[in-house]
């Protein structure tokens, strides 16, 4: 008679089978939270990352001191002119005499000298200003030489220069010449303003460097600009191409004309920009926080955002959105065109603002302040406070908040760590477990075979 036959098992499969089954509720809980934890240090990293920019954009703002712009313009080719917010509205004549200049001397015909007992060389400026050139160590290449350009290498790195001349070599006609050049101009324009006095130094420098033979390349001389008409106008001197003469207004001339027309102008385009600047930047940190709280819409298939429902974040976005009620008198940001949509997001209307700048021009940077760390004011100076309090890196929310689900992370990662170890610890017991029964069941096989061969039908 036939025996029946015994269910075969493979012990790999097996075991890893019942080994999952084990521990895959624990498992499903564990990645569950990691994907979780992972979620929520994307999002506080992308909180960060927007009110960090929110921030920058802030302080570029406090940096440019002024919301308001106006626009400061020379007539010609006569030079260039910046207008800050304090500067009015008007048109100012001048005649630029001459320009400032920068003394510049050389001495011709330089030779090697011999480096032992070079000494030292003392210059000095025509405001006074003196330094000593300290030779000892001029000769870099130790070749026993002092060549032109290690003679300028030294004034120029000697201690008590501090960028007050500027040295360099010239090659004419195969002949080398050492250049000074004072970095600031101005001057009485008798003279370059620059003398060497070589009586530390050896009688080679002594003899190349001699006040005589230097030839002056340019005598430095003040700027001479006159307010209104020559003769009858301001006359005005001073060592800087550089004026401030008009409250508000820098002016840097670039060359002398006889008839120069300086006009400041507001300037209602550079002005709705650099409050369009501060709406952008508001849009874009809220943008992002939204969508992070963003409770999600399950009808329509919206998912929650990963810090739907936090009360933190939220209260920080609602205290935003308060900062941009502060008065003064009665006039706010609205009052100046910047309203609040309903996303929370502002828009400018830019008529609005024009007309709020006619009537009152000096209340908008009131309004706007500044995010300064040791006066913070206005507006922006509540924002950068209040989201300090955020992106501190020592005690900031979003640095504290990380550090939580940091540890979070790490018991995690120790709770999946002892759950692989009791995974691979039941796999190993079945799959022993399952190789001796199919160890057994095998041995069965052939004694089954054995049994049909005698006790089958067909057998004899």
């Amino acid at each position: 008679m036939a025996t029946s036959s015994v269910p075969t098992y493979d012990p790999k499969t097996t075991a890893t089978n019942l080994a999952t089954l084990l521990t895959q509720d624990r498992q499903a809980l564990i990645t569950s939270q990691t994907q979780f934890s992972n979620s929520v240090n994307t999002g506080l990293t992308q909180l960060n990352s927007a009110l960090s920019t929110f921030q920058s954009a802030l302080s570029a703002m406090t940096t440019k001191k002024s919301v308001v712009a106006n626009t400061a313009t020379l007539s010609g080719d006569a030079g260039k002119a910046t207008a800050s917010a304090s500067a009015m509205p008007g048109t100012y004549n001048f005649y630029v005499e001459q320009l400032a200049t920068a003394g510049q001397v050389a001495y011709n015909g330089m030779t090697d000298a011999t480096a032992a007992g070079a000494g030292v060389l003392q210059i000095t400026l025509a405001n006074g200003s003196t330094f000593s050139v300290d030779l000892t160590t001029a000769d870099k290449d130790l070749d026993g030489a002092l060549s032109p350009k290690e003679i300028a290498a030294a004034v120029n790195t000697a201690v008590d220069n501090k960028s007050m001349v500027v040295a360099s070599t010239m090659t004419i006609n195969g002949s080398s010449s050492l250049v000074l050049t004072s970095v600031e101009s101005g001057g009485d324009g008798l003279s370059s303003g620059i003398t060497i006095d070589t009586s530390g130094a050896s009688g080679e420098l002594q003899a190349m460097l001699d006040p005589g033979i230097a030839q002056e390349l340019v005598k430095g001389q003040n700027a001479i600009i006159w307010v209104g008409a020559q003769g009858t106008g301001t006359q005005i001197e001073q060592a800087s191409n550089t004026f401030s003469t008009v409250d508000g207004v820098s002016m840097t001339f670039s060359k002398a004309a006889t008839d120069v027309t300086l006009t400041v102008t507001n300037d209602k385009a550079g002005t709705a920009a650099n409050v369009q600047g501060f709406v952008d930047a508001w849009n874009k940190a809220v943008g992002t926080i939204r969508a992070l709280v963003d409770p999600g819409d399950p009808s329509s298939g919206k998912n929650a955002g990963i810090f739907s429902g936090d009360a933190g974040i939220n209260a920080l976005l609602t205290r935003m959105q308060a900062m941009l009620r502060k008065e003064i008198g009665t006039q706010s940001l609205v009052s100046f065109g910047i309203t609040a949509q309903r996303d929370g997001t502002l828009a400018l209307n830019t008529s609005r603002l024009e007309k709020a700048m006619a009537a009152s021009p000096e209340i908008l940077d009131k309004l706007f302040g500044s995010a300064s760390l040791t006066t913070p004011s206005g507006v922006m100076g509540d924002l950068d406070t209040l989201l300090r309090q955020w992106t501190n890196t020592v005690d900031g929310q979003v640095g504290v908040r990380k550090e939580t689900n940091q540890r979070l992370q790490k018991t995690l990662g120790q709770r999946q760590e002892r759950l692989t170890q009791q995974y691979d610890t039941a796999y190993a017991r079945y799959l022993d477990q399952f190789t001796r029964l199919q160890t057994l069941q095998n041995q069965m096989n052939s004694n089954t075979s054995i049994f049909d061969a005698l006790f089958g039908k067909d057998s004899k």
